[in-house]
């Protein structure tokens, strides 16, 4: 096994730089694109989840006025914290950990993922979320980026705090001059003096930008790319240009503030719905477990009471895909003293060989992503009862087809 040191004197020094600034850890990567610059005119709201608590599932839950698609703590088996989904009235909704929306003292909050909860549980539109944020007792104990879309064609960022929030619209050229916005773990109403989460936020900005000049602003390729993308923002290292040879060429390499990390444990994409179509049409794209060796598959509500057994509350009360996922993780992170999660082995990861497990996991994923496409296009056209049939089979093919083909994780 040959063990190379892949940092150039310029990667050196800029990661030194990136080391000695503080990081927080929970934190999380998100845009927002109105469906006005979607090739389908359906809007997206985005997020890769970064926590501590790494153990998601994904939970279909009867709220007080909507049933709704969430994820969730493993460990939280009656929700009382939901950290994106959305309704089957058509209404979504993601958030970042902003942390500077309360003053200039960076502070983390408790009620984030419980006005999640309560905003799917009761809102419709954008408006009825306001109205939410308006009558809650204050201080609400937020400091939160919300993404929320609904099935009226809204989109937006919602920056709040203890005391109120300021909106950014994804529908207004003033606040998106491209139909989208990003953010990552500050607000820009907030105490700029202590943003935090900039490196990824520099990443998401030059990935949309790009995509947007190519016209590619389309749900698929978001939602493939982003949870993998592996271009630091601030030295523009792109990890993909130094891939080894194969999986015994190990390259040890500082693994700071990319999108994906080692405290990523979920990637969520909401597609809403066109105008005038039927808000319970409403698709949560989801990957459960550390994005970089999960398979995204879209959750509806219109499949009944079913969602894939992959994603959901095993016997052990874990997702058996999160799980798996974390196992070929920790493949890729080999350390076991000291910083160890800092340091990937990329050939792991990627390799010239296509073995990483970034790389054998795409198949698998296209596989069940072609397959979900040509569902949906029916379940769009289909009455109630069939729509819920088409779901279930293709969830009870998935179940099949994941437990069979995803790689071991001694593989």
């Amino acid at each position: 096994m040959k063990i190379r040191n892949v940092l150039s004197h310029a990667a050196k020094a800029a990661f030194l730089i990136v080391l000695l600034w503080p990081a927080k850890a929970m934190t999380c990567t998100s845009f927002i694109v109105s469906g006005k610059a979607t090739p389908d005119g359906r809007p997206l709201i985005f997020k890769n989840r970064d926590t501590g608590g790494m153990d998601n599932v994904a939970v279909l839950v009867q709220g007080e006025r909507y049933r709704y698609i969430g994820i969730v703590g493993a460990r939280d088996m009656r929700p009382t914290d939901v950290w994106g989904g959305h309704n089957e009235a058509g209404f979504a909704i993601m958030n970042t950990a902003a942390y500077n929306l309360n003053g200039c003292k960076s502070e983390d909050a408790d009620n984030d993922g419980v006005v999640m909860r309560r905003a799917l549980e009761v809102c419709r539109t954008l408006q009825d979320f306001e109205n939410l944020l308006d009558t809650l007792p204050k201080p609400m104990g937020v400091n939160s980026n919300y993404g929320v879309l609904d099935a009226e064609g809204g989109c937006a960022y919602y920056e709040t705090g203890d005391k109120g929030f300021v909106k950014f619209d994804a529908n207004s050229p003033q606040d998106a001059p491209d139909g989208y916005i990003v953010r990552t773990n500050h607000g820009f109403s907030g105490c700029r003096d202590i943003d935090q989460g900039v490196e990824r936020y520099m990443a998401i900005s030059d990935f949309m930008a790009q995509a947007c000049r190519e016209k590619n602003l389309e749900r698929k390729y978001l939602l493939t790319r982003v949870p993998r993308h592996l271009t630091h923002g601030l030295t523009k290292i792109n990890l993909y240009d130094m891939m080894p040879d194969d999986e015994e060429d190990t390259h040890l390499f500082p693994f700071l503030d990319f999108i994906p990390r080692f405290i990523s444990a979920s990637a969520l994409m909401v597609q809403g719905v066109q105008k005038g179509e039927d808000p319970s049409l409403t698709i949560s794209w989801t990957s459960i477990g550390w994005p970089m060796a999960s398979v995204a598959m879209p959750l509806m509500i219109q499949g009944g009471t079913d969602l894939p057994r992959v994603v959901t509350h095993g016997e052990d009360g874990k997702s058996w895909l999160c799980t798996q996922a974390m196992k070929q993780k920790m493949r890729v992170f080999p350390l076991r003293r000291g910083n160890k999660r800092d340091y990937i082995d990329i050939s792991k990861l990627i390799n010239r060989k296509g073995t990483g497990i970034a790389q054998r996991i795409v198949p698998i994923e296209a596989e069940v992503l072609k397959r979900g496409d040509a569902v949906i296009k029916k379940v769009r056209k289909a009455k109630t009862d069939h729509a819920e049939r088409l779901l279930r089979e293709y969830y009870a093919w998935i179940d099949e087809y994941l437990t069979k083909e995803y790689p071991s994780d001694n593989s």
